[in-house]
């Protein structure tokens, strides 16, 4: 999927780098799918709800390229006027989410274009956006992982407590940033370099390994990696659905399967040969190091030795003087 770096200097990375639009998509919840030898990957189950390109803006018009996208369904009394207005210019029905997403001039939609989750294909990498989930309002120890106080002597009814937050008079207030109680969650967060190990265009779902920042029912947005050239199989300008054609089943991975395209290959084990190649290593080393103990004990034992008959000498002849 990556490029070499003589790929890279001849430019022939150069169109995997033009930016195609995003998608918005619903979390659904997390579940695992199998690979054939039977290991599994916990995987997040993400659903594209009737996405549709609702506007789009132009050089020459706006300044910029971009494609303004819309997923689900709202009622058209919860929608505001100036909305209304908007969806029924670009003759769609109104969306409960619009984010916008800037792309190449030659990556642009058609207004009314609704895209498939064969936007995404398997073993491709992808930057999710979304907010992560709430906690309200949480001490120290849970918000920043303090270890808080003793939990018997000298302590009263402050154990989780977050202990001190500044000094005396000199400065005199606390500082910004100061890690304490307050607000968890609830937090604008991208994940970075998740992959895709299985599309289905029939329901519209994405299969992302990991985890993605939200909860269930919740709105984000997957977008191609910012850090990695775009995979050479996705699909350009866009995945577009076409209603009248229909999908043979028969060419989709088997239902609870990773696709083969996102498989990857366990490292290879060492044969026995290798096995016991490397125990005689380990023994030989160990022999030789007891052996090199040994030999050192030895000689602090014969040095031990010489220095009490030498001291034994000096006693005697000290004798023989005083004598």
């Amino acid at each position: 999927m990556g490029y070499t770096p003589a790929e890279w200097s001849a430019g022939l990375c150069e169109e995997s780098l033009i930016m195609r639009t995003g998608v918005i998509a619903k979390k659904v919840g997390m579940t695992r799918l199998f690979q054939a030898d039977g290991r599994h990957v916990p995987v997040t189950v993400l659903q594209l709800d009737e996405v549709q390109v609702i506007g789009r803006r132009e050089m020459d018009r706006d300044g910029y390229t971009a494609v303004q996208l819309g997923a689900g369904t709202a009622k058209a009394k919860n929608v505001a006027k100036p909305q209304r207005v908007a969806f029924g210019k670009a003759e769609v029905e109104p969306k409960a989410k619009v984010v916008e997403f800037r792309v190449a001039e030659d990556a642009l939609l058609d207004v009314g274009s609704r895209i498939s989750a064969e936007h995404f294909v398997a073993g491709q990498l992808v930057d999710i956006a979304g907010v992560t989930q709430g906690k309200g309002f949480a001490g120290a120890m849970k918000r920043w992982g303090f270890g808080g106080l003793r939990a018997t002597h000298g302590v009263s009814v402050s154990h989780r407590s977050h202990g001190s937050t500044g000094n005396r008079q000199d400065p005199g207030r606390v500082f910004k940033n100061k890690k304490m109680a307050g607000h968890m969650g609830a937090r604008n967060r991208t994940q970075q370099n998740l992959e895709v190990v299985r599309t289905d265009p029939i329901r519209g779902l994405l299969f992302i390994k990991g985890s993605v920042p939200g909860h269930k029912g919740s709105w984000v947005t997957v977008e191609d990696a910012v850090k990695l050239p775009r995979h050479e199989n996705a699909p350009y300008p866009a995945g577009i659905l076409d209603t009248k054609a229909k999908i043979d089943e028969s060419e989709l991975p088997v239902a609870g399967l990773v696709d083969d395209a996102a498989v990857h290959e366990i490292p290879a084990l060492p044969s026995d040969e290798e096995v016991a190649a490397i125990a005689a290593e380990q023994e030989a080393g160990a022999a030789a190091e007891a052996a090199a103990e040994a030999e050192a004990e030895a000689n602090e034992g014969t040095a031990t030795e010489a220095g009490e008959g030498q001291a034994e000498d000096n006693g005697s002849s000290d004798e023989n003087k005083e004598g």
